[in-house]
């Protein structure tokens, strides 16, 4: 697979201003996208209090969170220890992975790094923006943080974005301070954080082992299903990887279900089959339609999330469902009907927490 230009993402693009270097050197390059983005950049905008579904004071909130993992953006790498800790692979590999969970990580894994996970071009760093990224052999270090399933339930509304940047934090705090506890012992590292990632996160974390793509384009978990936030760590360090994911049960289960297609309010999920896109065959979210949605009602939406089965609460319940979806083709039939049944084919957005519905300046 070819390495992706960081410049071309949605959150890249929105923020380039006319005038600017930036913005004539971006579309002197890709003319085709800037009618789009002009669309997008006139709109109210993510957490804009005049968006159709805004929330004054959780649209704070989430900024407060959103402020927070900014801030740790500067935390991203630092200066090595003199003294250099040394272990073979093996127990490295466990010592870092246990000391991720410690750190608040729900599942994590080990990848080789390859080029296709690092970006070519940095894109939402303007202080380098442009700048080519070298690619480096490594590891990369994958770890999961769970969303809180009833917030995550309110989608597309704002309990789900205060939900969604409060675990942005978490998976940055845990990326620092794991990259931060390996160059305590002496060794190169570096956390990739939202806003200042180097990495593909979805492509290095299904290649630990922690997942696979699914129809929305977010990785599905194996008890979580996509809600979860991802955080990565690179280091030269040599360390035991995981099996890349090819979980096809989940690729199965998600061919038949298409729940989150028929409710993303964008249209941006398509209903059909996989096909190859840039060497690899994946479903194609029109990631524009999604981004503008997102600017018109002021969230990040989430309603794949919400309604899609695996993302229903971890319990005995829906594990022994998880359990029996991964082994019967016939059950993964009946599943798609059952969840139906019970969950409804177009649910409806639940109420967030009592403490998100006592808020000034609700509308």
């Amino acid at each position: 697979m070819k390495r992706f230009d960081e410049r071309d993402i949605q959150f890249s693009r929105v923020r380039l201003r006319p005038g600017t270097p930036e913005h004539a050197a971006y579309y002197a390059m890709r003319p085709e996208n800037r009618r789009i983005d002009d669309e997008i950049r006139a709109l109210p905008g993510l957490l804009s209090t005049a968006a159709a579904l805004g929330e004054p004071a959780l649209f704070a909130a989430a900024e407060g969170s959103f402020f927070l993992t900014e801030s740790l953006r500067a935390a991203v790498n630092g200066p090595l220890s003199a003294t250099r800790l040394s272990a073979d692979p093996p127990a490295m590999t466990e010592y870092l992975k246990s000391l991720a969970v410690h750190y608040g990580a729900r599942t994590v894994g080990v990848a080789e790094l390859r080029p296709y996970h690092v970006y070519s071009h940095i894109g939402r760093d303007f202080r380098d923006y442009g700048e080519p990224i070298p690619f480096e052999p490594g590891s990369a270090i994958a770890f999961t943080v769970e969303m809180d399933p009833v917030l995550v339930r309110a989608a597309p509304n704002a309990p789900t974005v205060l939900e969604s940047g409060r675990q942005y934090v978490e998976a940055a705090r845990v990326a620092v301070q794991l990259a931060a506890a390996i160059r305590a012992m002496g060794h190169p590292a570096r956390a990739h954080i939202d806003g200042c990632y180097r990495v593909i996160a979805p492509l290095v974390a299904r290649d630990a082992g922690l997942g696979e793509i699914g129809r929305m384009g977010l990785l599905m978990t194996p008890r979580l299903g996509p809600r979860v936030r991802l955080g990565v760590v690179t280091t030269p360090l040599a360390l035991v990887t995981g099996r890349p994911a090819s979980d096809g049960p989940v690729v199965d289960f998600c061919s038949r279900c298409r729940k989150c297609a028929v409710n993303c309010p964008a249209r941006a999920i398509p209903d059909g089959d996989r096909a190859e896109v840039d060497g690899a065959l994946r479903w194609r979210v029109d990631g524009d339609a999604c981004f503008r949605y997102w600017n018109v009602v002021g969230t990040d939406c989430a309603r794949c999330m919400a309604v899609c089965p695996y993302s229903h609460d971890d319990n005995f319940l829906h594990n022994a469902v998880r359990w029996c979806v991964r082994r019967s083709g016939l059950f993964r039939r009946a599943a798609v009907r059952l969840d139906d049944v019970f969950y409804g084919r177009k649910p409806p957005s639940r109420p967030g927490p009592r403490w998100t519905r006592l808020v000034p300046g609700r509308r």
